[in-house]
């Protein structure tokens, strides 16, 4: 079988903020159709390593390139570009309170220059039904449960057809239903032939929905295995 390109090649790449070392030779490969969870202490270096990815900090040594797009010789002008094919899902949604469901998703397809009136409403109306939200497209965010919202802030994330879905702690203000309802979903999107990085603390979730596993420590990555036996005495 022949090997998809990755949407992820990180090669012995160095990450600095505010001038100091934060990820040391770090190499990663990630694949469409891959789940992917990433843990670590608070500090480790995980949250430089998503902005590494969507282009907020730069390469300093090795070669990474993300989504087809070569991290080392990124332009300014080319971020936005690079962002529409990343969805980022945040645990605290960001959500536009005062626009209604189909609104918040109207207005990021706009803000991301799609112009047709009719292709924006069709791509809504796609989206919301995967997340299954279409029949709450004129509700504020607010008269959504937790999961809703959370539900919402994935068909956001999925709205410009985007290769790589990146999940920072998605299910960190959820109840366990809804925690479980989202990880079902998230494991459908990686199935949809995109591959999906989730950054979490919730070890059980790992035991619940298990996945390949990396760590970021003292500088470095590591590969976990999928067996919570395997790397839980690790954390």
């Amino acid at each position: 079988m022949v090997m998809n390109s990755p949407v992820v090649a990180l090669n012995d790449i160095v990450v600095s903020h505010d001038s100091h070392i934060v990820l040391n030779n770090v190499s990663l490969s990630i694949y469409k159709g891959d789940f992917v969870y990433m843990i670590g202490k608070t500090g480790s270096g995980k949250s430089s390593l998503l902005q590494l990815l969507y282009g907020e900090l730069p390469v300093v040594n090795g070669t990474a390139e993300v989504v087809g797009f070569g991290l080392n010789t990124l332009k300014s002008k080319m971020i936005p570009d690079l962002r529409k094919k990343i969805g980022i899902v945040f645990q605290d949604f960001q959500l536009l309170t005062d626009r209604s469901v189909e609104d918040n998703l109207v207005f990021y397809l706009q803000a991301t220059g799609w112009k047709s009136k009719t292709e924006i409403k069709e791509r809504v109306d796609l989206v919301l039904e995967r997340v299954g939200l279409l029949a709450k497209r004129s509700i504020l965010p607010n008269g959504l449960s937790g999961g809703e919202q959370q539900r919402l802030a994935i068909a956001r994330a999925l709205l410009n057809d985007p290769e790589l879905i990146i999940a920072d702690e998605p299910t960190g203000n959820l109840d366990p239903d809804s925690s479980n309802d989202i990880m079902k979903l998230l494991f459908e999107v990686a199935n949809s032939n995109r591959a999906v990085l989730m950054v979490t603390h919730n070890y059980s979730i790992i035991d619940r929905f298990p996945a390949r596993v990396i760590k970021i420590d003292n500088g470095k990555l590591m590969e976990l295995g999928t067996e919570v036996q395997k790397w839980a005495s690790l954390t």
